[in-house]
């Protein structure tokens, strides 16, 4: 039986993550800050470990044939944390001998982002946390050439699903569904990259299982649903099943307090994602799993929506 370490296992992607890998068949274990996970179900064990601390990763994914890395620093210590994370994964790795799982974002294609990326466009620099990303990813492209620890990275647009807060799905866009209110951060014609969380761990599953026949460092995008706001908004609609209302992100509102709050200020740097149409191309993961499918956007809307406790 494969054992899989899950990092950062109270996340929302690594919430279904451990959930999707115990249904496979894997023994999972978790692993965070404080050694205690809300998805008990789906762990073996849950291990305590300092992701800045190299030996405490190292100690906390012994044993494991794979590691999931969900660890996401706090938006505001991305410059000073993102790296050495990243480093101290890679350690612990190839300690380990263990394949490194990696969910990319779509943050390395800049300002220049459009529709149907491919794993083979140009990245680029013109946004900071864009630029972290891809020394992120160098960081793991060299570790597979010079030390052979295997990379596999699913690349995926905004996350929904699950019943893990922290997400534009549930911070935005229905945080005011219970007043009727659908709230959008950018203009309702443009298409955006939706992942659903059930989905795109599936698709860590898949990528898994196939490790044996992947290259040593694996670029894979996860096409998702692409929505625009008015489709998004229409989805939302049908499931409730009554009329819904529009209103405005108040981007100006977290420009402006961004001059006193860093966070406001970090999320607002990112406002960009929502002014300009863009989508995944998903064609390298069907011919690497051409029996996967994806859940019908309507239906992962009404899931989504029901985890939240929004609809019945």
């Amino acid at each position: 039986m494969k054992k899989i370490a899950i990092l950062g296992a109270n996340g929302r992607l690594s919430s279904m993550a451990a959930t999707a890998f115990h249904k496979a068949g894997y023994t999972v274990i978790g692993v965070t800050r404080n050694g205690k996970a809300h998805n008990s179900v789906a762990y073996t064990e849950v291990r305590a470990a300092d992701a800045l601390n190299p030996e405490s990763l190292i100690q906390a994914t012994k044993g494991v044939d794979f590691i999931f890395n969900g660890l996401n620093p706090l938006y505001t210590r991305w410059a000073a944390d993102a790296l050495p994370i990243a480093e101290n994964v890679v350690a612990a790795a190839s300690a380990n001998s263990a394949v490194h799982l990696f969910p990319g974002n779509v943050y390395n294609y800049g300002t220049e982002i459009h529709l149907d990326m491919t794993e083979d466009c140009k990245v680029s620099s013109s946004v900071a946390k864009g630029l972290i990303r891809i020394q992120m990813e160098e960081t793991f492209r060299r570790s597979a050439q010079t030390n052979n620890v295997q990379t596999l990275m699913l690349r995926a647009g905004d996350f929904y699903g699950g019943t893990v807060p922290g997400s534009w799905f549930d911070l935005a866009l229905v945080s005011k569904l219970g007043k009727g209110i659908f709230t959008y951060p950018g203009p309702m014609d443009l298409a955006h990259s939706w992942a659903y969380l059930p989905d795109l761990a599936g698709a860590f599953v898949s990528l898994a299982n196939k490790a044996d026949n992947l290259a040593v460092f694996e670029q894979v995008n996860f096409q998702g649903h692409t929505l625009s706001g008015a489709e998004m908004m229409s989805l939302i609609d049908t499931v409730l099943g009554k009329p819904i209302r529009f209103q405005k992100f108040p981007w100006f509102l977290l420009k402006a307090g961004g001059l006193f709050n860093p966070m406001w200020r970090e999320i607002s740097a990112m406002s960009y994602l929502w002014k300009t149409p863009h989508s995944l191309c998903g064609r390298k993961l069907e011919k690497i799993e051409p029996g996967f499918k994806q859940t019908s956007a309507q239906a992962a809307v009404r899931n989504a929506l029901s985890d939240l406790d929004l609809v019945s």
